[in-house]
């Protein structure tokens, strides 16, 4: 049993016990808090609540707000009605609570007897920002978070300018690892490049809650950005650290602020989030060959709006730009002035295309079998890999053993020595791992594979590797405003047929 297990166990248990002791002082037998639903019952009795309220206790989501309120309620049957003492209540009930129940000092009071408090216009908005502020953290932090799709790595499936929700109880809600943050914020303050929003002095360990499934191949997936733990404060995120490092050499990176900035580390939690969608599950072995993939020897099923690039040849005559926004096509290169361009498609847009009488022709762009692309994992001239010929390779699963040696070594580098935390050293053709030559290695986590639908315009894990499920944040489920960002409100900025559709 885990600590995290133990602490929430413990934790429960003590908040069994004040309310145990709190029914008591209320009047009411306190083993009625060990029979499920009939004690929420009992409950609003002791705290004067109408009955009505317990039709929002068996809403989820609404039910954690009626919770919050209800310990707030229990507060004030002990004349706790500072805003201390009501945060303190909120936030650690498991603590308070008990103290209610078995101080002596500690009276409970019949609500409906008790003169009735007067607070200032401010003390109400300050109570209720506060109580919204607690309660709405809870909500993002363990249950459904709010994301804005920022790029068009998974165009068409996710628009740029697209809102959706990220449920986190489909994998299950994770325990942050820096609790104390600035509230709705996720790693910088407002107004500032580079101001942390949150302290690294308490810090927790990993602790992912039970999930509603298991993700499963193609399931659309926000994760942290598992090469963000280091970064340059220039480029952000929008470059790995690791991937100036192999261009410019560490020197140039640290010494260059001027181009690079700082160079600073980020927790797991708060590295970027992603959204990309997931090809390969832990114990898949992933291939793409000129462009298709394989998951396990068989063809993967494609997303239905999935693209790729392609040359396309008029006759000379140029394509009207109002036919692009028309295909909705949004990303084009004219390439000459011979009529030829470079353009993202999905296959209904190329179906359209080849009605158009100046369009001659239209290949795909797909790199050859061979040509090596340094930039992709694992970045070894063994393994000459590009985006559209990739692979094999296979995905690590929790508990699995495998045989390590230098042919297999630089996929599995990064899992052992950062996302399991040993400490590894290569020497003389040898692999050490926390002083001891190894020749074999178990898994601790399960390993995801990402890919975008927008396949030639996005990194994913072709160009950084595994994602660790301890960086899983959740999933997309529900995109409920969609705008987009080239156009004003009066020019059909909403997207008005892209509202409020579930995320496939």
């Amino acid at each position: 049993m885990n600590m995290y297990m133990i602490i929430t166990i413990f934790s429960f248990i003590l908040l069994i016990a004040g309310l145990w002791g709190i029914f008591e002082k209320a009047g009411e037998k306190g083993w009625k808090i060990l029979i499920p639903f009939y004690n929420l019952y009992i409950w609003l009795q002791i705290i004067k609540k109408p009955i009505w309220w317990y039709i929002f206790l068996l809403v989820p989501f609404i039910n954690v707000f009626v919770i919050l309120l209800m310990i707030v309620e229990v507060l004030k049957c002990f004349k706790k009605h500072g805003l201390l003492d009501q945060a303190l209540g909120v936030l650690f009930p498991f603590v308070y609570l008990p103290y209610l129940a078995f101080s002596k000092k500690e009276k409970y009071s019949d609500p409906t007897k008790q003169p009735p408090v007067i607070k200032s216009a401010v003390r109400e908005w300050v109570d209720a920002i506060i109580f919204a502020v607690i309660a709405a953290s809870i909500i993002r932090i363990f249950l459904i978070e709010a994301y804005t799709i920022p790029t068009s790595s998974m165009e068409k499936s996710l628009l740029v300018g697209d809102y959706l929700f990220v449920s986190k109880v489909s994998f299950g809600p994770k325990v942050p690892n820096t609790p104390l943050a600035f509230p709705f914020v996720h790693h910088t303050l407002p107004l500032t490049e580079s101001t942390k929003s949150y302290v690294e002095w308490l810090k927790l360990p990993y602790y992912r809650f039970p999930g509603l499934a298991n993700i499963k191949n193609m399931d659309v997936v926000v994760f942290n950005y598992p090469d963000g733990d280091t970064l340059s404060t220039k480029f952000q995120s929008n470059a790995s650290y690791y991937q100036l490092v192999r261009s410019y050499g560490r020197d140039a990176v640290w010494n260059n602020k001027q181009y690079f900035g700082d160079i600073i580390a980020r927790p797991v939690d708060k590295r970027e989030n992603f959204i990309k969608r997931c090809i390969g599950i832990p114990g898949d072995t992933i291939r793409i060959i000129d462009r298709t993939v394989f998951i396990n020897g068989k063809q993967a099923q494609n997303p239905g709006n999935l693209q790729y690039k392609y040359l396309v040849k008029t006759d000379g005559n140029p394509i009207n730009q109002k036919n692009f926004e028309k295909l909705d096509i949004t990303e084009t290169i004219s390439t000459d002035n011979n009529g030829t361009y470079e353009l993202t498609l999905s296959e209904h847009a190329i179906e359209k295309l080849r009605q158009y009488g100046n369009v001659v022709s239209i290949e795909p762009v797909v790199a050859p079998k061979g040509q090596w692309d340094s930039n992709l994992f694992p970045y070894d001239s063994l393994y000459p890999w590009n985006v559209d010929n990739f692979g094999p390779i296979w995905i690590p699963k929790q508990g699995v053993t495998i045989p390590l040696n230098m042919s297999n070594i630089p996929f599995y580098k990064r899992i052992i020595g950062v996302f399991e935390g040993n400490e590894l050293k290569i020497a003389d053709g040898k692999i050490y791992i926390n002083g001891k030559e190894s020749s074999q290695y178990t898994f601790k986590m399960d390993y995801y594979w990402m890919m975008v639908d927008n396949r030639h315009n996005s990194a994913d894990s072709r160009y950084w590797g595994f994602v660790p499920y301890d960086h899983v944040v959740g999933k997309a489920v529900f995109v409920w405003l969609s705008l987009d960002p080239k156009k004003s409100l009066l020019d059909g900025k909403i997207r008005w047929g892209k509202l409020f559709r579930f995320v496939k």
